[in-house]
């Protein structure tokens, strides 16, 4: 198929153009270019080509970027809770609405599949007990995991004998890429485990969140680009596994036992209240070729192998690229982007 993939040049998105490139499909990607300054590490493994990429912002696409296209896997949103809570409104207008134009744009177009990655962050509270399926109730805390519900909903409501949209729910990302990112829970402790040989927790570390390798969420898209229609059909998919349901502490454990000698330590119960287990019954059942190839351990020992292989220090964890809020901020204060983030030259 000839596929459209927003976000290519980001943490997922480098990885997932060539490995869809692999299987076989023709590959244009998209992507404003805010992180293009970072690139930790080469890997041709990982990333062995690229595909040719349209440098626009998914506020300005247009229909013309659409013709032609079988599907369209859109992951260009301004991405994790810390950067979408900079600025709400902003967050709105481009995870909200203007992904939402991308697919009536794309159905405008003839594009026949829209996979929309979306977050296990929607569920946002839950006491833990029950793990949280596709039909639970979403409870989002923040802007980023609003607009990932408003879009499900306004997307979903698209869905004809024409055009068939799939959501994805990933859980919390981790592992190596060299678009790396440190503002994700396991990838920052193994770089604070790293650079420091402790992990000294603010807080008790007791709420819930899942995992998966971000290798697992680019087999879960090539996946559903390639299933039969009627299996993903305006289906909700949550992307992970269950063995990689963890209280955050777990993590750190998970984290401390790849790098021999790392101290660790708690604090006090913190303010961070979100908290879920979610189940993943569902696409382990219904998505054909579909299984996740990481856990945690796995990813915690590939990240502490890339680290010692590439001599990672503080000035690199602490790099403005690998952490979205820190290269936002940048990029305004120095002028490069405007108020709403369109590149000023």
């Amino acid at each position: 198929m000839k596929l459209l993939v927003t976000g290519v040049e980001g943490y997922i998105g480098c990885l997932l153009a060539p490995m869809l490139q692999a299987r076989g499909h023709d590959v244009v990607g998209l992507d404003t270019g805010y992180y293009r300054d970072g690139w930790m590490f080469s890997d041709r493994a990982l990333v062995p080509g690229f595909p040719r990429t349209i440098n626009r912002d998914i506020r300005e696409i247009a229909p013309d970027d659409l013709r032609g296209m079988d599907a369209v896997v859109h992951m260009a949103e301004l991405s994790n809770d810390p950067l979408g809570e900079n600025d709400p409104d902003l967050t709105y207008l481009i995870n909200h609405r203007a992904s939402v134009r991308l697919a009536e744009l794309a159905r405008e177009a003839g594009v026949k599949r829209f996979v929309y990655t979306s977050s296990c962050s929607v569920y946002g509270l839950s006491d833990g007990r029950e793990a949280m399926t596709e039909a639970s109730p979403t409870n989002p805390q923040t802007a980023y995991a609003k607009c990932k519900t408003l879009v499900e909903r306004d997307v979903m409501a698209m869905a004809s004998r024409d055009f068939s949209p799939t959501f994805l729910r990933n859980a919390t990302a981790y592992g190596a890429s060299p678009r790396m990112r440190f503002d994700i829970v396991l990838n920052n402790l193994c770089g604070i485990a790293a650079t420091t040989g402790k992990i000294a927790m603010t807080s008790d570390g007791t709420p819930w969140r899942p995992l998966v390798h971000l290798l697992d969420i680019c087999e879960a898209i090539a996946c559903t680009i390639e299933a039969p229609l009627d299996a993903v059909h305006a289906e909700i998919f949550n992307v992970g596994h269950d063995a990689d349901n963890y209280q955050v502490r777990e993590i750190a454990q998970i984290v401390a036992q790849a790098y021999p000698g790392c101290e660790l330590s708690f604090g006090p119960p913190g303010g961070d209240n979100r908290s879920y287990r979610v189940s993943f019954a569902k696409i382990r059942q219904q998505l054909p070729g579909f299984q996740c190839r990481w856990d945690a351990r796995q990813g915690a020992r590939q990240l502490h192998d890339v680290f010692e292989r590439i001599g990672l220090d503080a000035s690199v964890f602490d790099a403005r690229p690998f952490t979205r809020l820190k290269q936002i901020k940048y990029l305004l204060s120095s002028g490069q982007v405007d108020e709403r983030l369109f590149w000023r030259y």
